[in-house]
């Protein structure tokens, strides 16, 4: 317990107020206070004692609150700090129960030493999230910008597993400035082998990019940002584009300069001047080392070269041009297409001295249409030989019917054994036609009835010609139609495969069968009717005959011996020629109905094929 100094102890304060209480009360005596005036002035005087000691209690109960508030904040500074540095292991307990001072003078030194530690930790979390943002900013390429301000550390969490998650996040960054310091080096070494390839300015074309990549003398770091990385990979991709694009042009450059000099058979001499770009036909990308082998002024002197060949080539090409024309017309008329051969040939003349087209590309496609022509040519051939010999047959066959309508040709005269050679053997050749086309009837239809009809109308003597049989009217007739009918068969399919019309010399050719059928079935009424009239007129004469005697007939040197045999072999077609022998057998007979009576009845027409039994 406190003990009281001696001049404040109670017994010496009773005494001092005791004596100064009798002085009071002598000096009131002699003043001749009253008793209440001296009750009074005493109350005062207590009441004034009692506030001198409450002010003095109250103060020191305040010193009191202070001196514990302090020992409350020391020890939550403390918890805070060990919260904050995570010192888990550290334990702190007041010793005994002593007074407050003494308690104070205890945790002061411990709080010293935390805060001593508190501020190495937060100054190793400042260096360490320095150094960060210094590396994220040069990242990001505002590095003097953030260089310039210090870090916010967070005071809160100074514990060592954050320190180190700095300190390893430092380490990752690091590690990518390293990386990119590596790509950014990388970059200006590819600029620096490609600006000796493609010759151009290194410098202006690295610094242009960022100064520090080339001006680092001074202290100032290679930029490392984002923005720097893009643009030097933009440059490397578009000078390894501009690196490929020249090496493929010089490639066909190249390609170019050996066609046409094979084409043109120029010596080694000469070609020794471009082996460099030669050369580079077969070589990668990666191949290409020559120092300026992909310059613009290589280029530019392949580029004259080629086209001064060029010029040289163009006179030889339009011969070529023309050779493949002349082919492809050669094939177009051996299959009877009509193509305008005047105008493509002016059209191929106008494009090669217009030099708005590639040569060697018009003899590609020129190869595609004579290609092409020759597939066209192979599908027609199967009916254009049908169709030659039908029109061979149709002609002899029209010949020989000119020859028979002819009533001298037996007459002595020039040349008559000619037509009479001419004859047989046209008769040979139209009665052979139908006899093969009886065949592909016959195994197209598979039909035994008109098998056996055909073998029961055979002639039993050997020594009847078989021709006579298959030139009677009734078979030509069918067989012929069949004829026809089999290559009209032929051309519908092929249109309908097709899809085009087929053209024979700029006429359908169904047209024209269609045509040749209407005119032969014209002839054949025709021959019927001059049949049927020759035989009225015979039976009329010998009526006359029977009724009033034979007439004297003509002498010989009466008859006129002027041969009226046809000559002309050729017809541009069928139908044309056949045209103007009806015209001529109508004109026969009319003359062959003016002899009959005109009171004369015709009789029923007989059948072609009793008659010729």
């Amino acid at each position: 317990m406190t003990t009281l100094p001696p001049s404040l102890s109670p017994s010496r304060s009773q005494t001092t107020c005791a004596s100064l209480l009798q002085e009071l009360q002598i000096i009131w005596d002699e003043i001749g206070e009253s008793d209440g005036e001296r009750d009074k002035m005493l109350l005062e005087l207590e009441q004034e004692c009692l506030n001198i000691y409450r002010r003095k209690v109250e103060m020191t109960r305040r010193c009191k609150a202070d001196l514990h508030n302090s020992l409350a904040q020391f020890e939550s500074e403390i918890a805070k700090i060990v919260s904050s540095l995570g010192e888990h292991s550290f334990s702190f307990s007041r010793k005994g129960k002593g007074t407050l001072k003494h308690q104070i003078s205890y945790i002061r030194p411990v709080l010293e030493e935390l805060r001593s530690k508190k501020k190495q930790r937060v100054k190793e979390f400042t260096e360490t999230q320095s150094q960060i943002a210094k590396i994220c900013a040069e990242i990001a390429g505002n590095g003097q910008s953030m260089m310039s301000s210090d870090p916010q550390v967070d005071e809160r969490d100074l514990t060592v597993k954050k320190l180190g998650e700095l300190k390893s996040h430092l380490q990752e960054l690091q590690n990518e400035k390293i990386i990119r310091l590596q790509k950014v080096d990388s970059h200006i070494s590819m600029i620096h082998e490609l600006s000796v390839l493609m010759p151009f300015d290194f410098l202006k074309t690295v610094s242009g990019i960022h100064s520090s990549l080339i001006d680092s003398a001074n202290g100032q770091s290679r930029s490392i940002s984002n923005d720097t990385l893009a643009k030097l990979t933009g440059v490397v991709n578009s000078l390894q584009q501009e690196k490929q694009k020249r090496l493929q042009k010089l490639q066909c450059l190249g390609s170019t300069l050996i066609e046409l000099w094979d084409l043109l058979d120029t010596p080694p001499d000469e070609r020794k001047r471009f082996e460099h770009v030669t050369s580079l036909i077969s070589s990668s990308i990666d191949e290409v080392l020559r120092q300026g082998s992909l310059g613009l002024d290589i280029i530019e002197q392949v580029e004259l070269q080629v086209q001064s060949l060029n010029v040289l080539k163009a006179s030889k090409m339009k011969e070529l041009v023309l050779k493949r024309q002349n082919e492809l017309e050669e094939i177009y008329r051996g299959v009877h297409v009509d193509v305008n051969s005047d105008a493509a040939r002016q059209i191929l003349i106008n494009l090669i001295e217009s030099d708005n087209v590639d040569l060697s590309n018009l003899l590609s496609s020129m190869d595609d249409q004579i290609a092409k022509a020759k597939q066209e040519a192979l599908s027609r051939k199967d009916i254009l030989d049908k169709v030659d010999k039908w029109k061979h047959a149709s002609e002899e066959e029209k010949w020989l019917d000119d020859y028979e309508k002819d009533e001298n040709r037996y007459s002595a005269g020039r040349g008559v054994h000619k037509n009479l050679k001419r004859a047989e053997k046209a008769r040979i050749l139209v009665s052979k036609l139908p006899c093969k086309l009886l065949v592909v009837i016959l195994h197209l239809d598979n039909s035994k009835v008109i098998f056996q009809s055909f073998k029961n109308s055979l002639p039993n003597s050997k020594d009847q010609n078989f021709l006579e049989f298959t030139g009677a009217p009734s078979w030509n007739v069918m067989l012929r139609s069949a004829i026809v009918e089999h290559l009209t068969a032929k051309v519908k399919a092929w249109e309908l495969e097709k899809g085009i019309p087929f053209l024979y010399d700029k006429a359908s050719l169904l047209d024209m069968l269609e045509e040749y059928t209407m005119l032969r079935q014209a002839r054949e009424d025709e021959k019927r009717r001059s049949r049927e009239q020759k035989r009225l007129q015979e039976q009329f004469a010998a009526e006359q005959e029977a009724l009033f005697g034979s007439r004297p007939k003509k002498p010989l040197a009466q008859t006129n011996a002027t041969v009226g045999t046809p000559t002309s072999r050729r017809v541009s077609t069928p139908s044309g020629k056949h045209g103007v022998s009806n015209l001529k057998e109508r004109r026969e007979t009319g003359r062959v109905n003016n002899v009959i009576p005109l009171n004369f009845v015709a009789l029923p027409k007989d059948d072609p094929m009793s008659r010729g039994n």
